[in-house]
């Protein structure tokens, strides 16, 4: 019994072996076209270096609403109120509203005693962010009207504006921008190592996306908070309820030919997770809106970069100058491809890949070739290293049988494991940059704190990767991460300029 056993697994591993080849040039195409959707991130991550647009300021006021959806937000959403209440632009041009939505505290209170208007929704099977804006709209749509407002503002309740916050927004929106995200700053950048690498990535965000596909007119991705947007947007209604409503929202604009520009000089703040297990449980809810925006909308993106805007009617098309569509078509297409390049989850495809290609099939191909790898035989600089100290190729061989089978397979996920740590610690390098580029903005803090933030950062990204192959299996909800910082716009004012100062 035994004996027939080991036969079995023997012919099945020599089976699997013998496809090793073919199922290996069909992956290395699939790497190559992931390749394709990446060419493109050097050029903006240098253009953001030195390059962001400026809009002059706007000729006349807009009418704006500014929605806040709110569960159980009784500690800060006040803060925020009192924020928008000192804002320089005009009160008469804004109404504030907020959706308390299935809260069991005093947010609503709250709310209404800082002028703002409030709307209950109470609906446990409706709990994502996404479903009190649903919500909201109709409410506004039925005793306003959506088109009393010529845009929408989205913030969380633990958001702070600047006092010119609004004014600069309106100047992009003056300027005839219809979607407009802004500079993301962190209440609590310094509170611990998990806020301050939430922190660093949006900072990197508005300094490696946001810049340079607004200098390029593109579309940038909306992030969750502080943005604007048309009415005409929402005519219909808000209709993205997903885990991640925001990146819905980018993906269905993109694909419909809406541009999505970045006002560097709009600067807003929130509170940061302090808690790593809170962050995880956030990280794996963005994962799995990630790929519900890339299922639902991946397709009609790349439709989009060959045949141009596949919800524009052919008689809309026509009425534009031939220039102007030439010119408009060109710029659609390639804001779909880099839109879609942040959609396609490559980290997760390239993990798959790794476990089918290397894992199995080339594992099973060493029980008749045998194997040999070299442990540090990359061109990565831990590689390099590795081989300058001990001045040689650190190489395993096995000869062929089931113990090449095993050994291969263990030997490649440290080689893979290998790969995604040296990228990771490049980031280290990435950290320093962001708190040169904007040491302006970001609050005083010790020099050693700086350098413990700038190490530990790199967890974020690690949290991404992780966070992307525990959501492919999990059934993941919406839950509230808790906000409870104190922290006013006078504090946050304070220390913005003791930075300009420094």
């Amino acid at each position: 019994m035994i004996l027939s056993f080991g036969n079995i697994a023997a012919s099945i591993v020599s089976f699997l072996g013998d496809w090793y080849i073919p199922v290996n040039t069909v992956f290395g195409w699939i790497v190559l076209f992931l390749a394709c959707f990446n060419v493109h991130r050097a050029v903006f991550f240098v253009l953001g270096f030195f390059c962001t647009r400026h809009f002059p300021p706007a000729k006349q006021y807009h009418k704006y609403a500014v929605l806040i959806p709110a569960r159980n937000e009784a500690t800060v959403i006040a803060n925020l109120l009192q924020s928008i209440a000192k804002q320089d632009y005009p009160k008469e041009y804004l109404t504030v509203f907020v959706v308390a939505d299935n809260c069991t505290d005093d947010t609503a209170a709250i709310a209404r005693a800082n002028g703002a208007v409030c709307y209950e929704h109470q609906n446990p099977n409706e709990r994502t962010k996404g479903y009190g804006l649903k919500y909201l709209f109709e409410q506004i749509e039925k005793d306003y009207g959506i088109e009393s407002f010529e845009g929408y503002f989205i913030f969380d309740a633990d958001n702070l504006l600047n006092r010119d916050y609004i004014s600069r927004m309106n100047d992009s929106f003056d300027a005839g921008e219809k979607i407009i995200t802004s500079y993301r700053n962190s209440k609590n950048f310094d509170e611990n190592w998990v806020a301050a690498s939430y922190a660093l990535h949006w900072i990197r965000s508005s300094r490696t996306r946001h810049r340079a596909r607004s200098v390029l007119r593109l579309a940038t991705n909306l992030q969750g908070t502080g943005f604007l947007f048309a009415n005409e947007l929402v005519k219909d209604g808000w209709k993205y309820v997903s885990l991640t409503e925001d990146r819905a929202f980018t993906a269905d604009a993109v694909a419909h030919g809406y541009e999505i520009s970045y006002n560097d000089a709009a600067v807003f703040y929130d509170e940061q997770p302090t808690s790593v297990r809170i962050a995880f449980r956030q990280r794996i809810r963005w994962s799995k809106g990630h790929l519900q925006a890339f299922v639902e909308t991946g397709w009609y993106l790349f439709l989009n970069i060959f045949v141009g805007n596949v919800f524009r009617k052919r008689e809309e098309r026509k009425k534009m100058p031939v220039g102007k569509r030439i010119v408009e078509g060109v710029r659609h297409r390639f804001a779909a491809y880099d839109t879609l390049s942040q959609l396609i989850p490559g980290a997760l495809i390239k993990a798959i890949g790794f476990v089918i290609v290397t894992f199995i099939f080339m594992s099973c191909h060493c029980y008749k070739v045998g194997t040999e790898i070299a442990l540090f035989g990359g061109k990565d600089w831990i590689s390099i290293v590795v081989r300058f100290l001990t001045g040689k190729e650190l190489r395993v061989v096995i000869d062929p049988g089931m113990e090449a089978v095993l050994g291969n397979a263990m030997l490649s996920l440290f080689v893979f494991w290998l790969s995604r740590v040296q990228i990771d610690l490049a980031n280290i390098f990435q950290g320093i940059y962001l708190f040169f580029t904007d040491r302006k903005r970001i609050k005083p803090m010790p020099l050693y704190k700086k350098a413990w933030y700038v190490l530990t950062w790199v967890t974020f990204d690690m949290f991404y990767r992780y966070s992307m192959y525990l959501a492919l299996f999990m059934h993941v909800t919406w839950k509230q991460i808790p906000h409870t910082s104190t922290v006013t716009i006078e504090d946050l004012e304070e220390s913005t300029q003791l930075s300009k100062e420094a």
